[in-house]
């Protein structure tokens, strides 16, 4: 079959690779019909994840139709029409049973790696390094599922892809990082990045009864998105973000402040990203978190700030006085996507929202390498690519 396959820095080829097979009985092979670049498979494309492999298969936005499954798998038959969460959980673990579908407990084929890393394993992802278990992602024709007896999300009929392929990532992710900001009548949400992750959390923060919503950002056509959306817009490279959201918010700063960047922020003419850049590129730091830094000085005593952002490594000068100081409470993490997927689907189902409006650009899978540099370089207007093999 034919996939997009990650060869190192910038380096993402369109080509042939063994087709996947059933492994364990509860597996279920996916023929993907739709599939997208996600944000944090830039932090790959940029060479800033470790654990990648010459060859290895990306991506972790897919759905598609079940074309075969294991004969231990009671939930899907030949024919569904499924998304794809892109954790993958098996349902059983201590984690599953409280919702904690990121940092399933049996998952991660190296969890003994990812333990060195981060302390203790996480729930195994696609397309997404050794760390996480060195799985084929869903930029492919057709993907293996394991443990597709729980993850999967079927389709009900009358649904297109476009609807609906979000629900495995950037639409729960968006959901989260508002949800797990736990929402107060006449609550600000400040939104640094208005990325796919950062419209969506625009959104759930309107549907989850914000007052005020704060989106800030630097590329026009994110910023434009983000208006049509509800939120009023910071343009950070041509005003003072903190200076703004004082004004905004009568000089007490956001409630809730939700850094949907992460490692890479992109942040111009700022002494500490200038040093960021400076010491990554001595690899004396991983990440550039300029944006925690700012939500972190923004938010109003007692709040929270909230990270669906992609981190990856050892950060450096965050501000962690004043968040003591303050009394923040801080929330990260991968997302638990099957905690919302019901909820989710049932609001797409009844019109509450439509995903579709953040998709900017699609064509063929085989057009991938060219989409990567395009999404990358946030150029043509790009905000979203969606694939088709």
């Amino acid at each position: 079959m034919k996939a997009l396959c990650w060869h190192g820095k910038a380096d993402i080829r369109y080509e042939t690779v063994p087709d996947p097979r059933i492994e364990h009985p509860r597996d279920a092979i996916v023929k993907v019909t739709s599939c997208a670049i996600c944000g944090s498979d830039l932090h790959l494309y940029d060479g800033f994840m470790p654990g990648m492999k010459s060859g290895d298969v990306v991506g972790h936005e897919f759905m598609g139709e079940v074309v075969e499954v294991g004969r231990d798998n009671r939930k899907l038959r030949v024919g569904d029409r499924v998304v794809v969460p892109f954790t993958i959980v098996c349902g059983e673990c201590r984690q599953c049973r409280r919702g904690n579908f990121s940092v399933c407990e049996r998952t991660n084929r190296n969890a003994d790696l990812a333990a060195k890393a981060f302390g203790h394993s996480t729930a195994g992802l696609f397309g997404y390094t050794h760390l996480t278990g060195g799985y084929a992602g869903g930029q492919a024709e057709y993907v293996r599922v394991p443990y597709a007896d729980v993850g999967p999300v079927r389709v009900p009929d009358g649904l297109s892809d476009a609807k609906v392929l979000f629900l495995g990532d950037i639409f729960p992710t968006g959901w989260q990082a508002v949800a797990q900001c736990d929402l107060e009548p006449g609550d600000t949400v400040a939104i640094w990045g208005c990325g796919p992750v950062g419209q969506f959390a625009i959104r759930s923060a309107v549907l989850l009864g914000a007052r005020q919503v704060i989106a800030i950002d630097l590329v026009p056509e994110r910023l434009s998105m983000a208006r049509a959306g509800g939120a009023v817009t910071i343009k950070s490279d041509e005003e003072s973000v903190l200076d703004r959201l004082m004004d905004l918010t009568g000089g007490r700063g956001p409630e809730k402040c939700v850094d949907a960047v992460g490692m890479e922020a992109h942040a111009t003419a700022t002494l500490d990203s200038a040093l960021d850049r400076a010491k990554q590129a001595v690899m004396l730091e991983t990440d550039r978190p300029h944006v925690l830094r700012e939500a972190i000085y923004a938010c109003r005593p007692a709040g929270v700030v909230s990270v669906p952002g992609v981190y990856g490594g050892l950060l450096d000068k965050v501000p962690f006085g004043a968040a003591m100081n303050k009394g923040l409470t801080i929330r990260a993490a991968q997302t638990h996507v099957n905690r919302w997927t019901d909820d989710l689907l049932r609001r797409i189902a009844e019109g509450q929202i439509d995903p579709s409006f953040v998709i900017t650009h699609t064509g063929p899978l085989s057009e991938g390498p060219r989409f990567y540099d395009m999404f990358r370089g946030k150029s043509d207007g790009c905000v979203k690519v969606v694939m088709t093999p």
